[in-house]
């Protein structure tokens, strides 16, 4: 998709969105009782988190996005997975606006200047029971290629895929695999040899519905 396109409808975007892809959200296998809710548990607010969806065009004008593996490490969630660049809020922060782009700045080392970053939005937000986070993805828009750089502490790569990749007919593949003692079913894309999937790419296909404007999403 052009970069244009894509800026012109994510600026204009109205509430409520489409919804993401129904095959990206991790169901249980063989009729168990799910362990997790949609929601934190009422009275116990969660802990507010941001990520920065950061598109801008490449030299041939098509959209592109970041994201970023992180690095393995034991004990940490959602170590070792694609996700967004984005972190925890923290009490200096402004807003959750400003968690997103201190994140990314940390992460990627991003120089909203240089790239001429403005913020046009946010998809919808949503709660990680994993790790208890209530994720609000903060869409930005850069007039120019970024020049990025992994913070080697956090970040074992950066990937940067076509925004075609993840539109509504883009392929997703599904899985299913046991995590801890839960077997999950779930639809992933495939990206650069890796896996992208749980909130990641609940995220991606909520973008890929919004920019071409659909009201509902395929299941699969």
């Amino acid at each position: 998709m052009r970069f244009e396109l894509a800026a012109e409808r994510l600026t204009a975007m109205r509430h409520p969105l489409p919804g993401p892809r129904e095959a990206v959200i991790p169901v249980v296998v063989g009729g168990v009782l799910p362990r997790t809710r949609p929601s934190p548990p009422a009275g116990r607010p969660a802990r507010p988190a941001a990520v920065l969806v950061l598109l801008y065009p490449d030299a041939a004008g098509d959209a592109r996005l970041v994201l970023i593996e992180r690095t393995a490490a034991d004990g940490r969630h959602h170590s070792g997975e694609v996700s967004f660049p984005g972190g925890k809020a923290e009490p200096e922060d402004a807003d959750l606006t400003a968690t997103a782009l201190r994140e990314a700045t940390e992460e990627v080392g991003l120089d909203t200047v240089a790239a001429g970053v403005r913020v046009v939005g946010r998809l919808d937000q949503f709660w990680i029971p994993v790790s208890d986070f209530e994720v609000t993805p903060i869409v930005a828009l850069a007039e120019r290629v970024p020049l990025l750089a992994a913070a080697p502490a956090e970040v074992a790569r950066i990937v940067e895929p076509s925004l075609d990749r993840f539109l509504p007919d883009a392929p997703m593949a599904m899985v299913e695999r046991t995590i801890g003692t839960w077997p999950l079913r779930y639809g992933h894309y495939e990206i650069d040899g890796l896996s992208v999937w749980g909130a990641t790419a609940r995220i991606l296909s909520q973008l890929g519905a919004v920019v071409m404007g659909l009201e509902h999403v395929p299941t699969r």
